[in-house]
């Protein structure tokens, strides 16, 4: 059992991208997040010896995305930084990857986060087009760049757009949402209960708003204090008006997925050891974790085969997790995951093992609402997940919290964590 604390954690509010974050860069948000975490935690940033962050759609402006945060955060240029990509579990990864590094010795004091601006993800010209600009650069006279000039055609002034193609698997060939329609053919799942799905999530999102949970681990961005995403009047009616998305004769729709969104969270840890020799209540701990692969065309199904690997790590059992938070990149990865975590069949077939890992009770399973209402900043919702749960479960006075989501490219992570 690992003996890793997270001492504190904060996040921005997370906004639907092209909405009122689209003009803060990423590492902006990062360092919001570092800052707040910081002061949250009365740690200076001299104390912090590394700084590890998970980013997807790296910034071209800001390389080494955990450096650039690290100094705009004040952290002396001495200490050192590395970012980290496992797609959706990239947030999840840095707080994983801190730990290793404690185990090593390497660091006592780590930033742990993850960051995404989904809204300044930048459009690119294709390699046609591509070419003819670098032509016209080379041309050493008015000929040859009126020659170049005149090969420009309109389909080279069409550009690809980068969130598109980084939501499609180069290997299967899918976009996510088409991964989403393979589960609702899998499991038999039905448009109605995937708008219920949805439904509830926003209930539940707006109810926490409402009661000022969710208040408890964000740090307002400009004049952003709180999540806009969750819909107090959302109805089964609006959604079920919503047409499919991703195949004409499909059920997922933009009502029963996530949006895509911006924001930033991070996590200060160290030591377990460290943490209460010096007489502090850490947030929480960092007990185990497991990554594992599967189908990308079938990726929404991370949960399961990561969460099984994790269970046989530990000796754990499904029922011995007080609260669940599973991310909501559709309500079809949800509904198809309690299916398939329920099921002797799957458990045979596909995880080796002689029993179900177990059914999975709604009243634990993201209690606060979901990705589907507030949103999947893909390189920081593993840090959101771990932040939430261990919010919720101190709120709760319960102990023990499973964070899990899928990944694109056909991979799950889970997290063992718990409070004192």
């Amino acid at each position: 059992m690992l003996d890793i604390a997270i001492l504190e954690g904060v996040r921005t509010p997370f906004a639907k991208a092209y909405g009122p974050l689209a003009s803060v860069s990423a590492q902006e948000l990062g360092r919001i997040a570092t800052t707040a975490v910081l002061q949250r935690a009365d740690v200076r940033p001299e104390q912090v010896d590394q700084v590890v962050f998970g980013n997807v759609a790296m910034p071209p402006d800001a390389a080494n995305i955990a450096r650039v945060i690290g100094l705009l955060s004040g952290i002396p240029r001495d200490r050192i930084a590395h970012s980290v990509q496992r797609n959706c579990a990239s947030g999840m990864e840095a707080l994983t990857t801190a730990a290793q590094l404690i185990q090593l010795g390497e660091a006592r004091t780590l930033i742990a986060g993850g960051v995404e601006s989904m809204s300044r993800i930048p459009l690119f010209y294709n390699a046609e087009a591509t070419d003819l600009y670098l032509r016209l650069g080379k041309a050493k006279n008015w000929r040859q760049r009126l020659s170049t000039l005149l090969s420009f055609r309109p389909r080279h002034f069409k550009p690809v757009i980068g969130v598109q193609q980084g939501l499609t698997d180069p290997v299967c060939g899918l976009i996510m949402g088409d991964t989403a329609e393979n589960l609702v053919r899998d499991f038999s799942l039905s448009r109605q209960e995937q708008d219920a799905y949805a439904l509830e999530s926003h209930r539940r999102a707006a109810e926490a708003q409402k009661r000022g949970a969710l208040a408890e681990e964000i740090v307002p961005v400009l004049t952003v204090r709180e999540d806009i995403g969750p819909r107090k009047d959302q109805s089964l009616e609006a959604l079920a008006r919503l047409k499919p998305f991703f195949q004409k004769d499909g059920t997922v729709t933009v009502g029963n997925s996530c949006p895509i969104t911006d924001g930033a969270a991070a996590l200060l840890v160290m030591p377990g050891e460290a943490v209460r020799a010096e007489g502090r209540r850490p947030l929480g701990y960092l007990r185990g974790y497991a990554y594992a692969g599967c189908d990308p065309a079938r990726m929404g199904l991370g949960p399961v085969f990561a969460t099984s690997k994790l269970l046989q790590k530990t000796g754990l059992g499904l029922n011995d997790f007080d609260l669940i938070e599973m991310n909501e990149a559709f309500a079809a990865v949800i509904l198809g995951n309690e299916k398939a975590f329920a099921s002797p069949r799957f458990a045979r077939e596909q995880l080796g093992r002689d029993t179900a890992l177990g059914e999975i009770d709604r009243g634990r399973l993201n209690v606060n609402g979901g990705a589907i209402a507030l949103g999947h900043p893909v390189g920081a919702t593993g840090t959101r997940l771990v932040l939430t749960l261990l919010k919720e479960l101190r709120r709760r006075n319960l102990r023990r919290g499973l964070a899990t989501l899928c990944v694109g490219g056909g991979q799950g992570a889970a997290l063992w964590v718990e409070t004192e």
